[in-house]
C-alpha cells in the first residue's frame, strides 16, 4: 500500500534539494527565537525608559511590584534580597532581558542567552507570577518554557554563533 506523500524537493543553496517539511523543521526555532529576543529586548528598553519604574517606591515602581509580589512568591527571601537594592535590581533585570533578546535575536552565544532568558523567566515565576490562579494564567511560566528549546539547540542557523562555525570549519579544512 503506497501513502500519497509529497516528495517534490526545492533548493535551498545552502545544502542542496530539500522537501518543504525538512524546511520547515530546520527553521523550526526560528519563530521562537524571533519572538522571545524581541519580547525581552522590548521589557528590557521598557524597564530602562521608564522613570516610574525605576524608583524605589511610588506606583509602578520596582520597589512597589516587589513589595507586592513578596508574601505571595514560592521563595519570599529572594524579593527580600532584592528589595535591599530594589532600583540596582531593577537595573540589573532591565538591563539582563536587553542582553537576553539582542543575543538571542542575532544569536550570539544562543544558549547562553537562553539560559539567561529561563532564569530571569524562573525568578520571575517563582515570585511575581507564582500566586497565579490557576497556573497557567501566570505567563512567566510560558516563557520560561519557551526558552527550553533555545537552551537545548541554540541558534544553529543564520546566527553569529553560525557564522562563527562556519568560518572554523573554512580554516581548518572542513567544508
Amino acid at each position: 500500500m503506497t501513502h500519497g506523500m509529497r516528495t517534490e524537493t526545492h533548493t535551498t543553496g545552502l545544502h542542496g534539494p530539500r522537501t518543504w517539511r525538512d524546511t520547515a523543521a530546520h527553521y523550526a526555532l526560528l519563530p521562537l527565537r524571533l519572538f522571545l529576543g524581541v519580547t525581552f529586548i522590548y521589557a528590557g528598553l521598557d524597564k530602562l525608559t521608564d522613570s516610574a519604574f525605576m524608583r524605589s517606591a511610588g506606583t509602578g515602581s520596582i520597589g512597589e511590584t516587589m513589595r507586592a509580589a513578596r508574601d505571595s512568591a514560592a521563595i519570599p527571601a529572594l524579593v527580600d534580597l532584592a528589595l535591599k537594592g530594589p532600583v540596582g535590581f531593577g537595573c540589573a533585570i532591565a538591563l539582563g532581558e536587553l542582553a537576553v533578546g539582542i543575543g538571542t535575536l542575532i544569536g550570539l552565544f544562543g544558549r547562553l542567552a537562553a539560559l539567561g532568558g529561563a532564569l530571569i523567566s524562573l525568578s520571575l515565576w517563582l515570585t511575581v507570577s507564582w500566586a497565579s490562579t490557576p497556573y497557567y494564567y501566570g505567563n512567566d511560566l510560558a516563557y520560561l518554557m519557551a526558552w527550553i528549546p533555545l537552551v537545548l539547540a541554540g541558534a544553529p542557523y543564520l546566527s553569529v554563533d553560525a557564522a562563527w562555525r562556519a568560518r572554523r570549519r573554512r580554516s581548518h579544512g572542513y567544508l
